[in-house]
């Protein structure tokens, strides 16, 4: 009996993938051949504000995020009725609207596709937290958390973090 060859790349990434109201992902997005838009203070500014945006989030949370020059981590718990996918997706468009109009370019600034990760329970979401935070410390980019401009959340006093 014929089998067809296992999905690979992208397409086994998103066999499975199920969105539940209410849970918390952790979601990266990639920029387009990993090229560092965010390092220009301007363009990274403009995406963050974008990300930011009440606008963006009707029925799902934005609770964590950090942009690096390269690539965005987010932690989101979706809303009601609204799968994950599309979520990201606005979440992708944007931001690349955002940052397209700061630096004065057009065309496609994140790679097709994201990965993902479900939290489960709230010690995991605490640790994807930190994850999230630490990145940047992580990266080298910075020597104190307190330094790195291009990150949010909402549990952490930022004066105060200690990673």
């Amino acid at each position: 009996m014929y089998r067809p060859p296992p999905a690979s790349g992208y397409r086994a990434l998103r066999k499975g993938r199920v969105s539940v109201p209410h849970h918390a992902y952790l979601v990266t997005a990639v920029v387009a051949e990993r090229e560092p838009r965010f390092q220009h203070r301007t363009t990274a500014e403009a995406a963050a504000g974008a990300l930011t945006q009440n606008a963006l989030w009707t029925s799902s949370r934005l609770l964590c995020w950090v942009l690096m020059p390269d690539h965005l981590h987010a932690l989101v718990q979706l809303g009601a009725g609204e799968p994950l996918h599309a979520l990201v997706r606005r979440m992708k468009c944007n931001t690349a609207a955002a940052a397209n109009r700061a630096d004065g370019r057009t065309g496609a600034v994140w790679t097709t596709g994201y990965h993902d990760r479900a939290i489960r329970g709230e010690h995991q979401l605490q640790s994807a937290a930190r994850y999230i935070i630490a990145n940047p410390l992580r990266a080298g980019l910075v020597e104190s958390i307190s330094e790195y401009p291009y990150w949010g959340d909402i549990w952490f006093d930022r004066r105060s973090l200690d990673l």
